[in-house]
């Protein structure tokens, strides 16, 4: 049974209302268990030996519905699963699916290290944070053992990222795991005739290992229930990925159907799922077109609900598209992307350099701040406390106001008249009716700027410096 109240998690807690979990109450402490903000660690007194019963209770009622699995270890573990709802918004999801780019055991040492550090060390800076990818998958197409265990070995020398071994031959992967098994790689994949042989090296050498019975869920259901009651719950479950046709619409309809049993309670199916959108490069044989339809079944199945992937496309044009859509379905959706509140020096600005007014709502902040940087405008952004509300909806909410504006130059210890030549504040487009008020406040002279950012450039050579009065 799930608890989905605080009022029912509240029970189990102590009601000291002690405060060292950082909460005033039990309750509010609760609220935020079931939000999953906080964590049962977090209350001392439940940690008693006298409440010893109580935590264990209530840490099997908040366990997610589906089993959360670690691969990799250390500060570069890939937690996947561990979700609770089929609908983002009712909670949100959690574990952002974990993106897996192929290397194999044929390629050329020179171009296998390469590819390696460029999976590794790919970012694309979004939104206040860097878009990564999460892990190396390592494909045996010799078929040979040694051969495999060489470019694992390999792959283990060259990076940090969590790995996956794959083959359907035991000997391979034994071979892999010979050379991996301190990295806790991930089992890709036991299937209806390897079974055995995998489920005695996931068990032998306590690594998690993936589970492959492609369009056949009754099948899954069973690997996965025999693999569990030979002693191991550290599975992924893969339907198999069909990136074409009708096929494609059945391998929609499995990841739907395998979630919603295990969000509804079916233990023995309730794992991640594992997406293969690699498999788009075997039904296509234009690379333009199996990079095209690589990326997009993966977008399918990032919202839908594939917990990690297998992909093979390095291109910037196949993988932004994947990393900004993880970005945007794994964002909290109840909580705005916020960049902390107060003044930021974009460039080298001096005295004579302009103060631009904007909201703490991250989109905007690093909108506004990319066209001013990219201009190399030198100037001083303010960063007003909006609850991260962008600036239109902020000013007709009134979370934008003459008040939180002054309050946050006084908080931020700048002071227009003795750090500034001008005593001037730029306002955005949509805060103008602010003006009046803002001068008010602050007794500085204020100056409505565009409405778009992007045109900062062009108003600055027409207007700044502002003309003395």
């Amino acid at each position: 049974m799930k608890i989905n109240s605080p009022l029912e998690a509240y029970k189990f807690l102590p009601a000291t209302n002690c405060g060292e979990c950082g909460e005033q109450t039990c309750m509010a402490f609760a609220a935020h268990l079931i939000d999953r903000s906080k964590d049962l660690t977090e209350c001392t007194p439940i940690l008693e030996e006298k409440f010893r019963k109580k935590y264990e209770e209530l840490d099997a009622l908040l366990a997610p519905e589906i089993r959360e699995v670690v691969i990799g270890v250390g500060d570069n573990v890939a937690n996947i699963g561990g979700d609770d709802v089929l609908y983002r918004h009712k909670l949100t999801f959690f574990n952002q699916t974990k993106f897996a780019y192929d290397v194999w055991d044929t390629m050329d040492e020179k171009d296998l290290i390469e590819r390696v550090k460029y999976i590794q060390d790919f970012k694309k800076f979004y939104v206040g944070n860097f878009l990564t990818v999460d892990m190396v998958a390592v494909r045996s197409t010799s078929g040979d053992p040694e051969k495999f265990a060489a470019v694992v070995s390999k792959v283990v020398e060259t990076t940090h990222l969590p790995i996956i071994l794959c083959s359907f031959d035991p000997e391979v992967l034994k071979a892999g795991l010979e050379v991996s098994k301190d990295r806790n790689p991930l089992l890709y994949a036991a299937n209806k005739d390897n079974w055995k042989e995998v489920a005695d090296l996931a068990l032998e050498y306590d690594v998690p290992v993936t589970l492959f019975a492609p369009n056949d869920l009754d099948l899954l259901k069973s690997m996965a229930k025999t693999f569990a009651e030979m002693g191991t719950e550290k599975l992924v479950l893969d339907p198999g990925t069909f990136p074409t046709g009708k096929q494609l619409r059945q391998t929609f309809n499995n990841f739907i159907k395998v979630r919603r049993a295990g969000i509804e309670g079916d233990r023995e199916i309730a794992y991640p799922i594992m997406a293969v959108p690699f498999t788009a490069w075997m039904a296509h044989d234009d690379p333009v077109s199996a990079s095209y339809w690589e990326t997009v079944v993966a977008s399918v199945f990032t919202i839908k609900y594939g917990d990690i992937m297998i992909l093979h496309s390095t291109e910037p044009y196949a993988m932004l598209p994947e990393l900004h859509i993880r970005d945007t379905i794994y964002t909290d959706p109840r909580k705005p992307v916020m960049v902390d509140p107060g003044m930021y020096e974009v460039g080298e600005p001096t005295a004579d350099s302009p103060v631009l007014v904007t909201t703490n709502f991250a989109l905007t902040y690093y909108t506004v701040e990319s066209d001013i940087s990219s201009n190399k405008i030198d100037c001083y952004l303010w960063a007003i406390d909006t609850e991260g509300i962008g600036v239109e909806a902020a000013v007709a909410g009134g979370q934008l106001t003459a008040a939180k504006i002054k309050k946050g130059i006084e908080e931020s210890g700048f002071n227009l008249q003795t750090d500034t030549t001008h005593n001037t504040i730029i306002l955005p487009g949509l805060a103008a009716r602010l003006q009046g008020d803002v001068e008010d406040e602050t007794g500085a002279n204020v100056m409505i700027g565009p409405a778009d950012s992007g045109r900062i450039p062009g108003w600055m050579e027409k207007n700044w410096p502002p003309q003395k009065k």
